[in-house]
């Protein structure tokens, strides 16, 4: 892991390999190492760029509220710093959030981009109180606890056990603050379906059909020629751990299409 200082702030990442660039943003409480089992599988053929998000890993963490903004003028600041010109942008969950704002503002440095079990759909009122909830669980009972009643939720019925306790491993790494300020992010971020149905790029959209936190129509949310599909079966909210072979199959063959 690499670090370098974008926009006043320190970001921690990944670099390996060679070829055209993909740069991949993981989940809310996770770090680059949400995608070891994936990036082995890329970068015979492509770069991979792996950040820590903003108050994720081994980044920087500020305290108060975040916005998907933020953590996307993020990753244009460390693709200004590599001197990147162009990429694809793909995020998990949280990252997908990320990457739909980076797609909005700044399409011209994207060859194509994708979410991993995420939507372009805003927090529901439900889902918005949640937010509140997790943030005060962070704080009054720590991250362990918190990371513990999280993780287990968003893997598949029957997923491995050792597959469930690694993803705990790299969630407690999450600084307390940083969890809580992203939490915010994403309570208040809005409504991006228009991102998906309006860009001419290619668009990559993958779910889990046994995801309960993004169901697959809640991805699917568009029906254009430009856009990829791809539905996991027996897989929940973490292709990354519950079927990285597949992942990095439909990443590469959306890559090579795009290319054409």
């Amino acid at each position: 892991m690499e670090i370098v200082r974008c926009e006043g702030s320190n970001i921690c990442y990944s670099d390996q390999g060679k070829g055209d660039v993909i740069v991949l943003l993981h989940g809310f409480c996770g770090s680059a190492e949400y995608w070891e089992k994936v990036i082995p599988g890329l970068v015979k053929d492509y770069r991979v760029i792996a950040p820590d998000l903003r108050g994720h890993g081994a980044s920087d963490a500020p305290l108060g509220a975040y916005t998907i903004e933020q953590m996307a003028d993020d990753v244009l600041s460390l693709l200004n710093m590599l001197e990147i010109e162009e990429c694809y942008l793909l995020g998990h969950s949280l990252g997908g959030y990320i990457t739909l704002s980076f797609a909005q503002r700044h399409a011209s440095r994207l060859k194509g981009f994708g979410l991993i079990h995420s939507t372009g759909y805003p927090d529901g009122e439900e889902a918005k109180e949640n937010r509140l909830r997790s943030v005060s669980m962070i704080q009054n009972e720590g991250i362990f606890a918190f990371v513990d009643q999280l993780v287990p939720g968003l893997f598949a019925p029957g997923a491995a056990t050792q597959l469930v306790e690694r993803a705990k491993e790299i969630g407690y790494k999450t600084p307390p603050q940083g969890a809580a300020g992203a939490a915010l992010a994403m309570r208040e971020r809005p409504d991006r379906r228009d991102v998906i149905s309006a860009t001419a790029l290619p668009v990559l959209l993958v779910a889990g059909a046994e995801d309960s936190k993004v169901a697959p129509e809640q991805t699917f949310t568009s029906d254009n020629r430009n856009i990829t599909k791809v539905t996991l079966e027996g897989v929940g909210h973490m292709s990354m751990f519950e079927a990285p072979e597949r992942l990095v199959q439909s990443i590469k063959d959306f890559v090579l299409s795009a290319n054409e």
